[in-house]
């Protein structure tokens, strides 16, 4: 499965991007599929990850009710709707399809890893 990861940038604080992360294979959209990001000098954190139905979602802390994710498993494309965006948002992001239907925070749940998008934020 190869994952490609569009729609990162550079914006101001406050503002809004939407991330896209498509799959090369159908196999997708029975796993969970996730985004993780990592910034410079730290390790790569988890941020959202939905179920193969798109029914369960978990979100960090530090983004819940400013993100959502979301997916089209007939495009076997994951979202990532990213509001209110802050300075510490700034990474590279990267989406991931889990081993199984549902998937948590650990990185070894997800098999398959995009080559990431950078979101730049400046305050």
């Amino acid at each position: 499965v190869q994952l490609q990861a569009s729609g990162g940038g550079l914006v101001q604080a406050g503002d809004s991007l939407r991330l896209s992360c498509a799959a090369s294979r159908r196999t997708s959209s029975n796993n969970a599929m996730g985004w993780f990001r990592q910034a410079p000098g730290k390790e790569r954190e988890f941020v959202a990850v939905i179920g193969w139905s798109g029914g369960a979602t978990i979100y960090a802390d530090s983004v819940k009710d400013r993100f959502t994710i979301s997916r089209d498993n007939a495009k076997n494309t994951v979202y990532l709707q990213m509001n209110n965006l802050k300075p510490e948002d700034t990474a590279v992001y990267y989406c991931a399809v889990a081993r199984k239907p549902l998937a948590g925070r650990d990185r070894q749940d997800y098999a398959y890893w995009g080559q990431g998008t950078q979101v730049t934020v400046s305050s």
